[in-house]
């Protein structure tokens, strides 16, 4: 009996051995760290944070201090409308217009007098399972705003109900549509441009990359904003900054910290793909002959170090890509209503000037 339990139990620990082998050998990439310099100073003069930034911070951290314990079904349908609710409740100087970009579901947020003939396609963020057109009118509506063009916001298929490579090709599909078509009908576009924030920011560098690739007319901006670019979670501030990021840093944080053979795990078993593949970790391709971009971020957020690394990649691969980073601010402060959102629109509206005149 005692030699059958000895059996039984190394035969097991040889499964798991060599599954704890296959997922590093097969999901890691190749090392980054050489991309971690430079850092890039803040900008900006600011030496503390806002008191309108303090009072959301302050809610925010009571919010999720008092989040309801549910299943996880239920906790993504309770986010989802809670991300939603948030979005409405703000008033916007913007039209919205319902759309179809090629079978995906979307809708036009046009300004008072923005250029339909100038268009940004924007991807949303939410961790890749929440989040919609609804939840980020604040910030469209500013985008049209400051870039005096109709923003195309796609409601992009949402993991778990679907696979992480469906939300992707959504936005492929809303590309290549909006360059033909305006939010009254068919026509070339003068100017196209991309933007997204977070997971959408993500989103956002992976299709810049695949329109290269597929020789399709590229965008004349790019604006990408606290995007995770890593999904193998491989940048140091994942860790550094874990008690800073007031959003991601109790949910997130346990994740990152655990051995990367459980971190490689959990990425494939979310995404349901390979982590390494640069479809849905852009920092890991090729970052050459892309379009100008402008990543914003925290120095006080998770994904900072994301964005340094594929800002420092860019660079050294040949495109011009620019980091402006932030002190003290939330994951994706654009998101609120507080001065230091003003001074981020304020960077991205002059980054736009120069690059579609």
């Amino acid at each position: 009996m005692k030699k059958m339990f000895i059996i039984i139990f190394g035969s097991l620990v040889t499964v798991v051995i060599a599954i704890a082998l296959t997922i590093l050998f097969t999901f890691s990439s190749k090392d980054h760290s050489e991309f971690d310099l430079p850092k890039h100073k803040p900008i900006g003069m600011r030496t503390d944070e806002s008191v309108e930034h303090k009072a959301i911070v302050t809610k925010i951290s009571e919010e999720l201090a008092n989040t309801p314990k549910l299943g996880f079904k239920e906790q993504i349908k309770m986010m989802r409308e809670q991300a939603d609710a948030r979005g409405l409740a703000f008033n916007i100087n913007a039209e919205v217009r319902p759309a179809d970009a090629g079978g995906v579901a979307a809708e036009w947020v046009i300004a008072p007098n923005a250029d339909l003939n100038r268009r940004m396609l924007y991807i949303h963020g939410g961790g890749y399972m929440v989040g919609s057109p609804k939840s980020h009118r604040l910030i469209t509506s500013r985008m049209s705003e400051i870039s005096n063009s109709a923003i195309l916001v796609v409601d992009y298929r949402l993991i778990p109900e679907h696979s992480r490579l469906a939300g992707l090709e959504d936005m492929r599909t809303a590309y290549v549509w909006m360059i033909n078509n305006a939010a009254d009908g068919e026509r070339d576009a003068d100017i196209v441009m991309i933007a997204g924030d977070s997971s959408g920011g993500s989103m956002a560098l992976a299709t810049i990359a695949w329109v290269r690739d597929e020789g399709l007319r590229a965008a004349n901006a790019v604006i990408a904003l606290s995007p995770q670019t890593d999904i193998t979670l491989s940048s140091p501030s994942l860790i550094n900054n874990t008690e800073t990021d007031v959003l991601q840093g109790k949910s997130f944080g346990p994740i990152v910290k655990t051995p990367s053979v459980f971190r490689l795990g959990f990425s494939y078993f979310m995404h349901r793909i390979n982590p390494s593949k640069p479809i849905v970790s852009p920092l890991l391709g090729d970052l050459s002959d892309l379009p100008p971009t402008l990543i914003q971020a925290s120095e006080a957020e998770m994904f900072l170090d994301d964005a340094v690394r594929y800002v420092n990649k860019a660079n050294a691969h040949g495109s011009k890509a620019v980091l402006q980073t932030w002190p003290f601010m939330m994951h994706v402060w654009h998101a609120f209503k507080v001065p230091e959102a003003n001074e981020a629109y304020s960077e991205i509206e002059a980054f736009i000037e120069a690059h579609t005149k």
